[in-house]
């Protein structure tokens, strides 16, 4: 009688945990950028929050209400000029909109793209 072989061999192991490996270490490449990208949002909701109180809205305070919450957020990026305060009809609205790029390995990046909007009023 032959015995046959039960189970998964050494290079089927590697064949299935390669591929995982990679998509943990992209994931965890990836982690900073997304907790970054969560205190912006988190930001504009605030400063967005802050202002909807107020009859009158002006762009510069809005301005600095954000700068003044990067700041104590301690956010480098994205810098103050790729967050715009316009008017949109007859509301107000903060956009953010940039992109950040992840090494993953050698010459190979991720990009993630971040479009965030609040309407003010």
């Amino acid at each position: 009688m032959h015995k046959r072989q039960a189970g998964i061999t050494f290079i089927g192991w590697l064949v299935l945990l390669v591929p995982v490996a990679i998509v943990v270490y992209a994931a965890i490449r990836l982690l900073p950028v997304y907790m970054n990208h969560f205190k912006v949002a988190r930001v504009v909701e605030q400063a967005a929050d802050e202002s909807r109180g107020e009859t009158s809205i002006n762009a510069a305070e809005v301005r600095r209400a954000i700068e003044r919450r990067l700041d104590i957020e301690g956010v480098e990026f994205p810098t103050l000029d790729e967050i715009k305060v316009a008017r949109d009809g007859d509301q107000w609205a903060i956009e953010v909109d940039y992109e950040r790029i992840a090494p993953l390995f050698a010459d190979i990046n991720l990009l993630v793209v971040f479009n965030k909007r609040v309407v003010i009023q």
